[in-house]
């Protein structure tokens, strides 16, 4: 039996606190387990998160092949929601360094498509208020007005002529962005930004460069070394949770302005 405290909402790591932010404007916020930062792919949660978790009416999460350290404690909970588990959102399967598709597998990083993020905020509206039926018409009135916004977001970050941008990123993280942006993924440094590229790889992307500066996307700052085995190059780094920001609209569009201007050689 849980212990369930009438009208507590929790969400699990940083990006989907955002969009449960915009739905919930106005009224309590949900309840933020996860740190920015940490996505959920390493680290552990606290007695206190547990205890929380318990204490929450519904609790959301993207599901355990993104926030693994949840998973233990969610996959059995009689109160979570995982998104993954839903049959929505636009979905891409994990690639290889070289770009190409991997049988069976899902990117998480759904959130970066706007459309889903649009998606994901009237889910969340739907679960606000089965929480908080009081607010049930404010977090409607959000999500519509968020998916303006979003909306807009796009709208400005559309290039003036239909032509792909050509990226690397040093770890596959950022091909929800793609589809709005026209961008062209070329290749990944490594499968995991914790791990570093072989000398390999780095030869095949620079005999395959599309263009003679490309533009690295990183989630952190690459070494100065690898760097210039990758010359002429110029790097952005950008966290895929948004963990710099404190609105997703906002986020996403500093998101994708940094990464176009990299990719434009601005």
């Amino acid at each position: 039996m849980i212990n369930a405290q009438a009208g507590t909402v929790s969400v699990s790591n940083y990006p989907l606190f955002l969009l449960s932010q915009a739905v919930t404007e106005g009224a309590p916020p949900a309840k933020q387990l996860l740190q920015a930062g940490e996505v959920g792919h390493h680290g552990s949660i606290s007695p206190g998160d547990i205890k929380a978790i318990q204490d929450s009416t519904f609790v959301v999460w993207f599901g355990s092949s993104l926030e693994n350290t949840l998973a233990s404690t969610l996959d059995s909970a009689p109160n979570a929601i995982s998104l993954f588990a839903f049959d929505a959102f636009n979905r891409h399967p994990l690639r290889n360094v070289a770009g190409e598709p991997l049988a069976n597998t899902l990117d998480p990083h759904i959130w970066l498509d706007p459309e889903n993020a649009k998606a994901i905020t009237r889910a969340l509206a739907v679960i606000h208020s089965h929480a908080n039926p009081q607010h049930k018409k404010l977090y409607q009135a959000n999500a519509q007005k968020f998916a303006q916004k979003m909306d807009s977001a796009v709208a400005s970050m559309q290039p003036n002529a239909p032509t792909k941008r050509p990226y690397w990123a040093y770890h596959d993280a950022y091909q929800y962005l793609e589809p709005a942006l026209q961008l062209q993924f070329i290749g990944s440094l490594s499968t995991d930004h914790h791990l570093a590229p072989k000398a390999s790889q780095l030869r095949k992307l620079n005999e395959t460069r599309p263009q003679n500066q490309m533009c690295l996307i990183s989630e952190s700052e690459p070494a100065k070394g690898l760097l210039t085995k990758l010359q002429p190059v110029k790097s952005t780094i950008q966290a895929e949770d948004m963990s710099e920001s404190k609105d997703f609209v906002n986020g996403w569009l500093q998101m994708t302005q940094k990464i176009v201007n990299c990719i434009s050689l601005k």
